[in-house]
């Protein structure tokens, strides 16, 4: 994996952020194109984290999810991944709708429940 950018190295999930409820629903709605048709995550990575395209990152696998830590997480949802089809949201989406996407997101490595990231190991 890419190291993080100076600018993002310093980011961690607010506190509670993984398993807050209204988090976790706000970032469904953004994750299915609900908030912004131009942000739909489920357009590639599938209404459940199973890649729709090809090259998507299945959301599902502990073994992908848990190699990331916040900072690259939110790295890659903010700016996207070059020579990919993923694009950034960092000019659609606040700080705050990154996190909560990220935590819908994070509950397909969990069999679809909120749960914390103890499985990130640095």
């Amino acid at each position: 994996m890419a190291p993080v950018p100076p600018e993002y190295a310093d980011k961690k999930m607010p506190s509670g952020g993984w398993t807050d409820p209204k988090a976790i629903e706000e970032g469904k709605k953004i994750y299915k194109g609900e908030f912004k048709t131009e942000v739909n995550c489920s357009s590639c990575h599938g209404d459940d984290g199973k890649p729709k395209k090809k090259g998507a990152r299945d959301l599902r696998d502990p073994k992908v999810v848990c190699r990331f830590s916040d900072a690259y997480w939110f790295w890659r949802v903010a700016e996207g991944i070059p020579k990919t089809k993923m694009k950034g949201n960092k000019g659609l989406l606040s700080e705050e709708q990154i996190w909560q996407v990220m935590a819908y997101e994070n509950q397909f490595s969990h069999d679809g429940k909120p749960a914390d990231r103890s499985c990130y190991k640095p």
